[in-house]
């Protein structure tokens, strides 16, 4: 028990690494030649969200949440960041889960969150953790997620259900997109 309670504890360490470490593994959600443009959000010591490099293409990347209990890094369109700032916040805030995206699509449709009207692209990397040492997040798994607000299957042709292929999640609401992943 003490040795897998280490691991742990080492393999959470990671998570709240350096700067540098943060931003290697960030931008390893994002296509390769947007990656050394991209910027960065990651935390400081204090577990705070704060600008770990400035970029210089459309691209923001987010370093993972050390207080997470799942390993996950994200990229996005610069466009984007009003809606997940406010999502980051309403996290903050305890609001979770479809009280959280309610609430934020309601501040859309009211003019107080801007969304752009797409589509826009998200690259979500999640895995058990960074291996520094190798440049990798272990046991990483790739989706691609395109925010296209208000589609709908009519305007898109596509399924609200995940299975064999891409869907739309969220049809017809602000948050609208497109899923696609290594497991469709």
């Amino acid at each position: 028990m003490r040795l897998l309670l280490f691991g742990l504890l080492i393999h959470c360490a990671a998570w709240a690494s350096s700067a540098a470490d943060q931003i290697a593994a960030a931008v390893l959600a994002a296509p390769k030649d947007m990656r050394s443009g991209a910027a960065v959000l990651g935390y400081n010591d204090k577990g705070e969200l704060v600008t770990l490099r400035k970029g210089e293409n459309d691209l923001i990347c987010l370093a993972s949440d050390p207080k997470a209990k799942a390993y996950s890094v994200a990229c996005y369109h610069k466009d984007l960041e009003p809606y997940m700032a406010r999502g980051r916040e309403l996290i903050a805030q305890g609001l979770k889960g479809k009280e959280r995206q309610e609430k934020r699509w309601k501040e859309v449709e009211e003019g107080k969150v801007a969304m752009p009207k797409g589509p826009h692209m998200l690259y979500v990397l999640s895995g058990q953790g960074y291996d520094a040492a190798k440049g990798e997040v272990t046991g990483g798994e790739l989706r691609w997620v395109i925010y296209i607000p208000y589609a709908t299957p009519e305007s898109t042709g596509l399924p609200t259900t995940g299975g064999s292929g891409p869907w739309l999640m969220y049809a017809g609401t602000p948050g609208a997109h497109v899923m696609l992943g290594p497991h469709m």
